[in-house]
């Protein structure tokens, strides 16, 4: 049961969290690893704390080459190990995992996190209170902060993913680099743009209908593609505040590195050009890649390496856009809700805006 109340931009709901009495849904824990003893050990320490009793975990194998999985294998009797003979990235290692398991839940979960016993179970909850809640997250904390006594969002999704209205992604809790200090005003089960990759339960049945991660992002930005499906098919996506897991931040790809610079140009705009309706397309796109040449020459002002960068995302849309608009028309039969509505709590040119304050 539910009560839902409008506050502000969001929409907040009040759920009962109570699980039902005739059981607990299944739910397969997917972690996509490549390399990392310690990151993956203390994930699956945290793992078996865990006090939802219904729940595998599933390691995909993106073509590791240090001991972490042996040593993983030999310590943690629960875990199943599954080869994919390649590194397929984040979004490939998920698809694959996701081939191979069949509970009615998946969690998509990075292998630098660490959960706290009860997160399982009120991710599970949230799902549970709605059948068109597609995807659910939970609060996500800086690991490194923690660390320091400190209880900060971590970059990596905060309290939850937001799209502004240029298709810039933030999150509640964190814009740019800058995180904010859980004081509890994200307290609220609340509807979200966006589920983050590092810590995301999703429905199943709802993969089905709108298909997994987009195997061509590779890494970045690949589960704010597949939580826009979900709001075009119709379904929702919600924070669950009261699910905790901590993030380490940095450990696969650290913030300004020049790959993930270049992931995240190419990959906001693919998504913008299969994803938004037509409409939106003509007038957003002209727009965004203006502010793409506005930010190469920025770059290129300051010298910066990630000029190649940059030129580089561009271009792979360019020649791509052809395969890219195939997949458009793909999504576009999906569409049950218009973007009028999916956009109506962006909150406007939120991120650059933030970026002209400086």
């Amino acid at each position: 049961m539910q009560e839902t109340v409008e506050s502000g931009s969001l929409t907040t709901t009040h759920i009962q969290t109570a699980l039902p009495s005739a059981g607990y849904p299944s739910v397969d824990v997917i972690i996509p690893h490549f390399n990392g003893v310690e990151i993956l050990d203390k994930c699956l320490a945290a793992l078996e704390r865990t006090t939802y009793p219904n729940f595998t975990i599933t390691i995909v194998d993106n073509g590791t080459i240090d001991e972490s999985l042996k040593l993983a294998s030999e310590k943690y009797k629960r875990i199943r190990i599954i080869g994919a003979g390649k590194n397929l990235g984040y979004a490939g290692g998920c698809n694959f995992g996701f081939a191979k398991t069949r509970g009615k839940y998946v969690v998509f979960l990075n292998n630098d996190t660490e959960q706290a016993p009860d997160w399982l179970e009120n991710l599970v909850s949230v799902a549970e209170s709605d059948e068109t809640i597609a995807a659910v997250q939970p609060k996500l904390l800086s690991i490194q902060a923690r660390e320091r006594g400190e209880r900060v969002f971590d970059y990596a999704g905060g309290a939850g993913g937001m799209l502004d209205a240029l298709c810039y992604p933030y999150a509640l809790g964190r814009v740019f680099n800058q995180t904010e200090t859980d004081d509890g005003r994200y307290d609220t089960a609340t509807e979200i743009f966006w589920a983050s990759g590092a810590a995301m339960l999703a429905r199943r049945s709802a993969i089905d209908r709108v298909g997994g991660f987009d195997d061509d992002f590779f890494a970045h930005m690949e589960e704010i593609d597949l939580c826009w499906r979900f709001w075009i098919a119709g379904y929702k996506v919600y924070a669950a505040p009261k699910s905790v897991v901590y993030h380490y931040g940095g450990a696969t790809l650290a913030a300004g590195n020049p790959r993930k610079i270049y992931l995240n140009h190419r990959n906001n705009l693919m998504m913008i050009v299969k994803n938004s309706s037509l409409l939106r397309l003509l007038y957003l796109l002209p727009i965004r890649v203006m502010l793409e040449l506005a930010s190469l020459a920025y770059y290129r002002k300051h010298g910066s390496e990630y000029t190649a960068y940059v030129v580089n995302a561009l271009v792979w849309n360019v020649k791509n856009f052809f395969k890219t608009f195939a997949k458009r028309r793909a999504v576009q039969q999906l569409r049950r809700r218009r973007d009028r509505d999916i956009f109506k709590n962006a909150g406007g040119w939120v991120v650059l805006k933030k970026a002209i304050a400086g």
